[in-house]
Order: C-alpha cells, then sequence, then structure tokens
C-alpha cells in the first residue's frame, strides 16, 4: 500500500503526470481553506475550484495553489489526507461542497415535488409550482458551489426549503399577494458553510424557509440526551450507596 507521505506535490512532480481524484481533493482543501482566511475572493474560488476539478495533470493542477501557503507543517502537510477528527458534531462542510449537480430543476403543476436525502444541490437550482408545492431539503445534501441560488417561481402554490444549522441564508424573492420567508436571514454561517440564495416570485403562493438538523443529527442528539440522563442515574445511586 502506499503511503500517502510520499505523494509527490503537484509542484515537485513531472508536469505531464496525471493527477489522481486525491490530489484534486487536496487542491481543492487548500483552496478552502485560503477562502476561510480571506486570501483568496469568492469569484477567484470558484474559478480556481473549477479549474482544480477539471486539471488532468500535476502540470494544469500545480498553478492553482503555488501562490498560496502551505501552513506551518510545510509540504507534507499540504499533501496529507490525514485531518484532525472534528468535534462530535461539527460538520465538514468542505467535503460537502464537490461534485457536479444531480438534479436542476423541480416542477410541481396540481402536483408536488421533492427534492432530499442525498443529492447534490446545484449552483442555480430552478423550480415551479402552480397550483401544487415543491419542498427542497438541503439538510443532506452536497453542494457544487460554496454559493448556490434557488429561483422559486409559485403561483398559487407552495415551496419550502429547508437547510440546515450553519449554513447563511439570503432571500431575494418578490411576493404579490403572496410572499417570502425572511425569518431565517441574518444568522452567520459557520466558516467554510455554503451560501443559499433564495430568490424567485410569488403570486397567491409563498416560500417558506426552515432551519432544520438532519435526522442523522436529531437521532445523535436524543442518544447524546439518553447517555446524559444515565450518567445522572448513576451519579444520583453513587450518592445514594455513599450516604449508606
Amino acid at each position: 500500500m502506499t503511503d500517502e507521505s510520499d505523494r509527490p506535490t503537484p509542484s515537485a512532480a513531472s508536469p505531464e503526470l496525471r493527477a489522481s481524484d486525491a490530489d484534486r481533493e487536496l487542491a481543492a482543501g487548500r483552496l478552502r481553506d485560503a477562502l476561510a482566511e480571506g486570501r483568496l475572493d469568492m469569484e477567484e474560488f470558484n474559478e480556481r475550484l473549477d479549474a482544480v476539478y477539471q486539471a488532468r495533470t500535476y502540470g494544469e493542477l500545480a498553478p492553482l495553489t503555488k501562490d498560496l501557503p502551505v501552513g506551518a507543517g510545510g509540504a507534507a502537510a499540504a499533501t496529507s489526507l490525514v485531518k484532525e477528527p472534528l468535534p462530535e458534531g461539527a460538520v465538514d462542510w468542505g467535503s460537502r461542497i464537490r461534485g457536479e449537480a444531480t438534479s436542476t430543476w423541480g416542477v410541481g403543476i396540481m402536483s408536488g415535488f421533492q427534492r432530499k436525502g442525498r443529492w447534490t444541490a446545484p449552483r442555480r437550482f430552478n423550480c415551479f409550482a402552480f397550483w401544487g408545492g415543491g419542498e427542497i431539503d438541503l439538510r443532506e445534501a452536497d453542494f457544487e458551489a460554496p454559493e448556490i441560488v434557488i429561483n422559486c417561481v409559485a403561483l398559487m402554490g407552495g415551496m419550502n426549503v429547508i437547510v440546515p444549522p450553519g449554513v447563511e441564508v439570503v432571500v431575494r424573492g418578490i411576493g404579490i399577494m403572496g410572499g417570502f420567508d425572511h425569518s431565517e436571514e441574518g444568522v452567520p454561517g459557520d466558516v467554510g458553510a455554503p451560501r443559499v440564495v433564495i430568490t424567485g416570485f410569488a403570486f397567491w403562493g409563498g416560500v417558506g424557509v426552515d432551519r432544520k438538523v438532519s435526522r442523522a443529527e436529531k437521532q445523535r442528539l436524543k442518544e447524546e440526551r439518553r447517555r446524559e440522563k444515565l450518567e445522572r442515574r448513576e451519579e444520583r445511586r453513587g450518592l445514594d450507596r455513599g450516604d449508606g
């Protein structure tokens, strides 16, 4: 088995050598770090990230991170696939901003549509509801880009967008005898988390926004509360035995 520490850095390898998926992910990780540190703005980050996933060789990959620091650990740190474990319940947003969209539109005409579970939300998702409804659930979704736009057109119908905690929400839709829910705006997003912009038009209809934890996170919190309850019960038993 090849040790990841033996992997050549893009700058050190022969330019004509083919880059692997792991090499592209490492480069993408450095770009995300640079974005979080303010070294890249969103426009340049998007341009470089697109180029990273299109790169076929080390020669194409190396220039995209050449002007970015590799951190205190040197080049080996930049190429290591080993990551510090995240705190329990924390989201590794960098691992969820990746890949190509699996769905780009939804339509509900006197009916409904859903996008939920494991899917990759596109840079722009267009949806339309007429005497119907739709649900766009992003709690377990991956994201094609750090900022995505959900464009909703609701005519005598309604749609609901569900986002997970940590995601920034911006609402820019227009409502006539209808409206867009602005209740989740202004909540700061986590570092590295995607930004969801909700726009469009509602006539005699509405677009709601809910912030909910995923089913897996809900189960984790339930188990955590159960453990805490058991620990408190054991502590009380211990005190009772000590009093005896």
